[in-house]
């Protein structure tokens, strides 16, 4: 037994084929590239204060150094997976605030004379 009528058919509309896009290539590289330096990083500020504290005086300003990096590092993968996230869809982009006016100037605008009542 066959269905007739005018909406006899699939129910589910042809699959979309997703591009393939290097922009997002890109991201996903750079997201890899940094949190492997940052991790990188990590160790070698973990060999340098162990070195540090074991009386190497030029270690502190490679493990101040290696910290830094590291820093760097991760903030920058944390940005790109930010971005990534919203050219994939995932997120979208704050919305803009609307303008928010300062109670102040109103408080000190000229009042008419006689108060809310006598403006009537």
């Amino acid at each position: 037994m066959a269905s007739q009528g005018k909406r006899v058919g699939s129910r589910r509309g042809p699959k979309k084929k997703t591009p393939l896009q290097p922009s997002l290539l890109g991201l996903a590289g750079g997201v890899t590239l940094a949190v492997i330096a940052w991790g990188y990083l990590v160790y070698a500020a973990i060999d340098f204060g162990s070195s540090a504290r074991g009386g190497d005086n030029q270690a502190w300003y490679f493990l101040a150094i290696a910290s830094l990096g590291a820093v760097a590092c991760l903030f920058i993968g944390l940005m790109l997976i930010a971005r990534l996230l919203r050219k994939l869809g995932i997120t979208s982009a704050p919305t803009p605030r609307d303008a928010v006016e300062d109670p102040a100037p109103a408080a000190t605008a000229a009042r008419p004379p006689g108060g809310r009542r006598a403006a009537r």
